[in-house]
């Protein structure tokens, strides 16, 4: 009924970090590569851990 009363899970705030990550990573994409590098594999950290946490 009321969504924002509703706690979201643990994989729910990981996809919300990652599609954070992600956008971030590509709009430094045209300014720093080397940041952005870096904000792309810290995603895939995250994504990995959303994966281990729906196989578990």
């Amino acid at each position: 009924m009321f969504k924002f009363f509703k706690k979201k899970t643990k994989v729910e705030q990981l996809h919300n970090q990652y599609q954070k990550l992600t956008k971030e990573a590509f709009r430094l994409s045209r300014i720093n590569r080397r940041a952005s590098d870096e904000m792309a594999a810290e995603a895939n950290m995250v994504m990995k851990k959303i994966q281990v946490l729906q196989e578990g």
